[in-house]
Formats: C-alpha cells, sequence, structure tokens
C-alpha cells in the first residue's frame, strides 16, 4: 500500500506537535508536584520516615505473672 507523501509528511508532523504537546503536559505537572511539595514541606513525608513511638503500654498492670 503506497502513501501520497503529502499525507506521510502531515502525519509525521501531527505525530510530532503530539509529543511536543505531551512533554509540556509533562514538565507543567512535574513542576506543580515540585510546587506543592515545597508548600507542604517535608513534614508529610511517607509514613516509613516517621518514628514509630514506644512499644510500652499505657496501662501499668500490663504484666501480671499467673501463678
Amino acid at each position: 500500500m503506497l502513501i501520497h507523501p503529502d499525507l506521510m509528511l502531515s502525519l509525521a508532523a501531527e505525530r510530532r506537535r503530539d509529543l511536543i504537546a505531551e512533554a509540556g503536559r509533562e514538565r507543567l505537572l512535574a513542576g506543580a508536584r515540585r510546587a506543592r511539595q515545597a508548600r507542604r514541606g517535608r513534614q508529610a513525608g511517607p509514613v516509613r520516615d516517621r518514628p514509630t513511638g514506644t512499644l510500652t503500654t499505657c496501662e501499668s498492670s500490663a504484666a501480671v505473672s499467673v501463678l
């Protein structure tokens, strides 16, 4: 199947424009993500980076021997 050269050129140009537009959207979203993280600061990091606290119970009689 033969494709007319003008049609092939227009398809290639359209694809190039689509790729450029997609790259622009990705850059815009990445910039928005960075700005949002800068506004929130580092306090809202992942849970695995937060201290777990203590493993002791609130009750003082939690370890009662049963003899």
